[in-house]
């Protein structure tokens, strides 16, 4: 348990980096075809759904990956 901990520790640091250091590197993000964007007078709804799928094909590979 302590492993995966320690593992999701380094990759909110890694991300945390990024967005400080180098934030030109996630501007994909939320771009692309697929992610909703709703805008009115009273608000704004953004549903990154295209974003999330590949985070998730992404997180899933890799973890596929470490767990064999």
């Amino acid at each position: 348990m302590s492993k995966w901990i320690m593992l999701i520790g380094a990759a909110i640091f890694l991300i945390g980096a990024i967005l400080h250091f180098a934030p030109w590197l996630l501007n994909w993000f939320g771009r692309l075809p697929g992610d909703i964007r709703l805008e009115n007078e009273r608000g704004r709804i953004f549903i990154p759904l295209t974003s999330m799928i590949i985070i998730s094909i992404v997180l899933s590979i890799l973890i596929n990956l470490f767990k064999k």
